[in-house]
């Protein structure tokens, strides 16, 4: 591991993605994402998605200068064709044109088809919070995980977003409906670290902890037949309203070539029509002071550990795997053709 910091690291990826063809904006909102999920210790959504990133851009999969196509099915429905724009960047540009219709109406929906990876959910949510509305966020991604009682990879890890305004700290929880995302899998095997048991199958069907045989198999769904029913709502949910690809047809978000073609829903509300944001805040904190069970030392409401790890790294920086660090150095420098970094 390198531990890089954290103006550094931003450097070295705006210069990669400006390298790519990336207008200024759109490469400051895509890195900005990437960095905060490092800051954040979530490694899965954070660099090392960059140089497949810039490699879609060079395949011509990936648009960096579109922010997608606008068109309202309802007064409080927003359809968005992304143009195979970059995901925060298309993202962005509709949860901004459905905040004021969520303030007028109470709800409002964009629904996003033909976009590319829409990275940690919970930058989105928290900063939709942050503007005093609520948000709940559903995206899909290549079938990754086995049905319960399956062997075959057939379910998205299909993960929800929640943000809230408190009146202090907005509250966020993100979480994939697979034990762990296949962002995961790619880091522990970038580092040669084993997976947990429970994790994950092999192309087999074979429990596995093995990361580099994971990534041909499939991923369990968390709490067992519980996480697998979310995992396929959210998916039928999702496809449903944008009109995106299912199970085993869609693409797009761990290759090199081909159309994303997963979807994504934002539903926005105005969290001012109920009032009351200092009672959120005073019962987070009722939880935060409640005793801790043996074996814990605080109990945390989702978020808190996120936010002391990036409180840490914003000043010691951030610990970045060796490879995907030279890849980035080597796309920032022009010192590789950016079709043939792996």
């Amino acid at each position: 591991m390198s531990v890089v910091p954290v103006s550094e690291a931003e450097r070295v990826a705006l210069q990669a993605l400006r390298r790519a063809g990336a207008p200024e904006e759109a490469a400051r909102t895509q890195v900005g994402l990437l960095l905060e999920a490092e800051l954040r210790g979530v490694p899965s959504h954070g660099l090392l998605r960059l140089p497949r990133l810039i490699r879609r851009i060079h395949n011509g999969v990936a648009n960096p200068a579109a922010t997608g196509q606008h068109e309202w099915r309802a007064p409080g429905m927003l359809s968005v064709n992304g143009e195979n724009g970059l995901g925060p960047v298309v993202a962005l540009a509709a949860l901004e044109a459905v905040k004021p219709r969520a303030r007028e109406l109470g709800v409002a929906v964009a629904a996003i088809s033909n976009s590319n990876h829409l990275g940690m959910l919970a930058w989105y949510a928290e900063q939709v919070a942050a503007d005093g509305l609520a948000l709940i966020a559903l995206t899909t991604s290549e079938a990754l995980v086995h049905p319960w009682g399956g062997r075959r990879a057939l379910v998205g890890t299909n993960p929800i977003a929640v943000g809230a305004p408190t009146g202090g700290r907005p509250f966020v929880m993100d979480t994939a409906t697979g034990v762990v995302s296949m962002g995961k899998i790619h880091d522990h095997a970038n580092r040669g670290a084993p997976l947990e048991p429970g994790w994950a199958l092999d192309a087999e069907g074979r429990p596995t902890t093995n990361a580099e045989a994971a990534k041909a198999g499939a991923i369990a769904p968390f709490g067992g037949a519980k996480g697998y029913a979310l995992g396929l709502a959210f998916e039928l949910l999702v496809a449903g309203l944008t009109g995106s690809a299912l199970g085993d047809a869609v693409k797009g978000t761990l290759d090199d070539d081909a159309v994303c073609n997963k979807g994504d829903l934002f539903i926005v509300l105005d969290a001012g029509l109920a009032a009351g944001e200092g009672r959120l805040a005073a019962y987070l904190d009722l939880i935060r002071e409640s005793p801790p069970a043996e074996g814990f030392d605080t109990v945390r409401i989702p978020g808190d550990r996120a936010h002391q790890v990036r409180a840490g790294r914003l000043e010691s920086g951030l610990p970045i795997a060796d490879e995907v660090w030279l890849q980035l150095q080597a796309l920032a420098e022009g010192a590789v053709h950016e079709e043939t970094v792996p």
